[in-house]
Parts: C-alpha cells; structure tokens; sequence
C-alpha cells in the first residue's frame, strides 16, 4: 500500500498543498492507513535528522552572502561591467541580462536571487529601449538557472550531501555546463537581435573605460574565486567557504564599498533566515519522505522497470532526462534531488556512468525546471518583478527553455564537457 505514496503526493500538490506539506502528509496519512503508527514518529522525527547536518550549514551561508551582495548595490557593479563589455552588440542589454546572470550566479547560487535582483534593475531598463516587458522577464527568467550550475550551487550542495559526493568535485564540473548555457543563450539572442532589429544599448566603450568597470567590479568577481581557491587548495571545507564568503562579503560592503552600514545588518540576517528556513525545511521534509521511499521498496521496483525498457544507457539517459524534465516542471530542484537521486543514481552508476556525471546531469535538468511551466519558480518571481503575466513570460521562454534542453542533451552524452575540469585537478579518478 505504500507505495502509492507519489499519486497522494502529487494530488496533494495539485490541490494547492505547499510541497513541504505535501511531502509529509502523503506518507504519514499512508502509514496511517498501514497501521504503521510507529513509523510516522520515525518519519517526523527525521525532519530534524535531515537538517541536522555540517555540509548543509553552507546553504544559510551561501544565502546570507548573496544577500549581503545583492544589498552592497554590488549587482549594479557587475551589470555595469557586462554593459561595459557586451553593451555595444545588438541586442547588448539582452546580452547584459545573460552574463550579469552568470556573473551573479559565482556569487549567489541561487535562481530566485538573480531573478529578483537583476530583473528589478534590467526588466525597466530593457523596456525604456524598446524591448517587450514578457521578453525581459522571459530572458531574465531564462538566464537565471545558470545560477545554480556555475558555483557555488546550493542543489548541489544538497546533492552531495544526499549522495556521498564530492562537494567540490560537483562545483568543479558545473563550471562548463554553466558557461555553456550562458553561451547558448548569448547565440539565441544575437540570431533574435538580427531577426527582429534589437537596439544596441549603449556606444562602444574604450579599452580604459572597460578597465575602470573591471576594476569597480574587482572585489566582487573575487568571491567565486575565494570560495574555489579555498576548497581546492584544501584551506577551508565547502562550508567553510561559505562563512568565508560571508565574511568577505561584510568586508567588502562595510569597508571597500561603504554600501552598507551596521544597522542594515539586522534586516539582511532576517531575510537569509526567513529565505534559509524555507530551503532548509524543504530538505528536511524530503528526508522524511525518502524514509518511506525506502520503507515502500519504491527503488527496488523503479530500478526493474527502468531496466526491463533496455539495458543500454544511452537509451535510459534519453529516458530519464525526460523524467527528470517533466518532474521539474512541478517539483522545486532540492526536494527532486534528495527523492529521485538515491533511486535514479545507483541505477546509473551501476551502467559505468560516472557518479559527478550523473548529479551533474540531473542537477542541471532539475535546475532548467525552475523556468519551465507550469510551476517553475523563477517564472513566478519574473511575474512579481516585471508585472508581466506569467502565461505571456511562459510562451517568450520557450526559444530559450529549446536551447537549454539541447544543452543537457550535450552535456548528457558528451561527459568530458561537466568532467574535465574536476579530472584535472584530481577530483575525479
């Protein structure tokens, strides 16, 4: 009977249940049914085990220096920079949108703040020059899952956690995939911009002035390189850099910038925990819920069907990018993560693919999800910031969500692209 533990849960989310809800209600009121009273303390109980845990200490960290960030005014730096280096193509503040995004993302991790943070500044500006207010948001929208694949990510960090992997093995490999999709992007709006006549944004800027948006954008561009620096080099623990770069990010907005004073403080910490909390409970919850995962042998069952369609992996991988596309168009990437990756990775790893591969295959699926319809998370948030009806940014993404779906593909069934950097350094046999 436990088994039937996902249809309840995906009526609950279709009823409108918030998914932490719905992840602990389905399996309770199943082991209820069971009368398997014990088993629901065990299944609560494990909301707590599931938090309480050293690596996940970097997700509130990595959130409280993208807050601290984003309040510095430092993301006016880096959108000044990109402007400086690619304003002058056709179709520039487009093109602003995507590498701010990824520039964003080595300080953040997170799809949500770069859509909220960069769509509040570029949506207005890219409407003043002629742009469509649903092609903003969608190219904002679009751009802002990159944010989770170039480091420092918190689903992978989630992942990692979840799976026994390398922390910085996973950062290592998203650093491709990232640019990538960023690339791909860039080749989408420059064949619009061609197309439909986009405006240049700005003049072309001299090689002085690129170098005095550089060196404004210097310390900023720096915690990325912190924070990898440090875990490479085998100075601080993932974590650690994560309280580094909350430090780093204080000295900075304090004492180099002065873009924020000591009473902003107190509200930056309350926004990272209100923010933290939501992520943290999540992870919480999907812990519980993969106690009764286990409980049911859903994985036993799921492995044999998977393997009675072929046995040949390329075929599978096709198959489960599919899965894992659908899945994220109504499942947030941390709670996806911590379900389907201790079913679905086994599976894999036991078909000689490459564990980093895998998390990195589906860590990048579950993270385009965000934007897909009907309930990718960023969409919404575009939504708030721009104004634009969500049903109006759903349908100008879809070029875009086209790209980054033939990019998953790539990094699908061409490995060297997410594992050469980490075998280069020794991460990866």
């Amino acid at each position: 009977m436990l088994i039937w533990f996902l249809p309840v849960f995906l009526m609950f989310l279709l009823l409108g249940l918030p998914v932490m809800f719905a992840l602990l209600s389905a399996p309770g009121l199943l082991l209820w049914l069971n009368g398997q009273e014990r088993d629901i303390t065990l299944l609560y109980r494990n909301v707590y085990n599931g938090i309480d845990s050293f690596p996940l200490m970097a997700i509130p960290f990595f959130m409280l220096a993208g807050e601290l960030m984003n309040r510095s005014r430092i993301t006016e730096r880096l959108v000044e920079f990109a402007q400086a280096m690619m304003g002058h193509l056709r179709g520039g503040l487009a093109h602003v949108n995507i590498l701010s995004s990824m520039l964003f993302a080595g300080l953040s991790g997170s799809a949500v703040a770069d859509t909220s943070a960069l769509g509040s500044m570029l949506i207005p500006a890219m409407e003043k020059q002629g742009y469509s207010r649903k092609f903003s948001a969608a190219i904002t929208a679009a751009s802002s899952v990159i944010g989770p694949i170039i480091p420092p990510s918190g689903i992978m960090i989630i992942y990692a956690y979840v799976m026994g992997e390398s922390v910085a093995a996973l950062f290592l490999a998203g650093i491709v995939p990232g640019i990538l999709v960023g690339v791909g992007l860039m080749l989408t709006v420059s064949w619009m911009a061609d197309r439909y006549n986009f405006p240049v944004a700005t003049r072309r800027y001299s090689w002085r002035e690129r170098g005095g948006a550089s060196l404004k954008a210097f310390f900023p561009l720096m915690t990325p390189v912190i924070i990898l620096g440090g875990i490479l080099g085998g100075i601080f623990t993932p974590t650690e850099a994560a309280a580094v770069a909350v430090g780093y990010a204080v000295f900075i907005g304090l004492f180099v910038m002065r873009t924020i004073q000591i009473r902003d403080l107190p509200d930056v910490m309350a926004r990272a925990a209100l923010t933290s909390a939501v992520v943290l409970l999540l992870v919480g919850a999907a812990m519980a819920f993969k106690t009764v995962v286990s409980l049911s042998h859903a994985p036993e069952i799921l492995a044999a069907l998977i393997l009675s369609i072929s046995e040949n992996p390329l075929i599978l991988l096709f198959l489960i990018n599919m899965l894992l596309f659908v899945v994220g168009m109504f499942l947030d990437a941390g709670p996806a993560i911590i379900i389907l990756g201790p079913i679905l990775g086994p599976i894999f790893v036991s078909m000689g693919i490459d564990p980093v591969h895998f998390a990195i295959i589906m860590s990048v699926n579950l993270t385009v999800g965000l934007a897909t319809p009907p309930m990718g998370l960023v969409l919404f948030v575009a939504s708030s910031v721009s104004g634009e009806r969500i049903e109006n940014i759903a349908r100008a993404i879809l070029p875009f969500l086209a790209v980054e779906i033939a990019t998953i593909f790539l990094i699908t069934y061409v490995p060297a692209i997410s594992m050469t950097i980490p075998r280069l350094t020794g991460f990866v046999d």
